[in-house]
């Protein structure tokens, strides 16, 4: 027969048991870690293949929007890398609470081209016995800076608690758009300045001299105006 101190530690550890809508789901997710777990460090063959990651390219085919016809030469292209360090701050409001820093890393390339199709016929001149020759072509130019995915990226990302927040709700968080802008800027003042169009266009020369003195012109001379 139970005496009221026998029923008092039982009721003690009923109060104190945790409730089952509570214990069943936490188990739940102890087996879960732990199979996890198994399986990426590979503590049991066939785990591994269980938990890890499938992809499913789901593209679209591509589809063409514009064909054009080019009549540019490339004469020259240039292979840039330059490290970007891109902060944006908040009046009024501490780094801590408001505001982003990027360091970015970005290559890429830039070509430099000749437009022959701006040149005329009033541009070539050509002496009656087909052996001299003189053209007169427009100044080589910076074509639009290529970054390359493969060989760009973030070194670091600092950002504000209301930042970060704000990428909670965000369909593009941590969008590294200016960051890529900037660096494609600059990437293209390096080309201006290393001297790609003046190497172009000496490319372009030897060329079109090769090219006509195939064709049985001893002389060729080109301008660039």
């Amino acid at each position: 027969m139970e005496t009221s101190d026998d029923k008092l530690p039982r009721a003690t550890a009923a109060r104190h048991r945790p409730p089952w809508w509570f214990t069943v789901p936490a188990a739940l997710l102890t087996l879960v870690v732990l199979f996890t777990v198994a399986g990426r460090f590979g503590l049991v063959s066939g785990w591994g293949d269980l938990f890890g990651e499938e992809t499913r390219d789901r593209s679209g085919p591509a589809l063409l929007q514009s064909i054009q016809d080019l009549s540019r030469y490339e004469g020259a292209a240039g292979s840039y890398q330059i490290v970007v360090d891109l902060e944006k701050d908040a009046k009024f409001l501490p780094d801590a609470l408001r505001g982003t820093r990027t360091l970015y890393v970005a290559a890429g390339t830039v070509g430099a081209y000749v437009d022959l199709g701006k040149a005329g016929p009033e541009d070539v001149t050509v002496n009656e016995e087909r052996t001299s020759a003189v053209i007169r072509l427009p100044h080589a130019v910076l074509g639009a800076p290529a970054l390359d995915p493969q060989r760009s990226y973030a070194v670091s990302k600092q950002r504000g608690l209301l930042d970060r927040l704000g990428d909670l709700f965000s369909d593009n968080p941590n969008d590294e758009r200016a960051v890529q802008r900037l660096a494609a800027q600059r990437i293209g003042e390096a080309a201006g300045e290393s001297g790609l169009t003046g190497r172009a266009e000496r490319n372009t020369t030897a060329m079109l001299k090769g090219l006509l003195g195939s064709l049985g012109f001893r002389q060729v001379t080109v301008t660039y105006g």
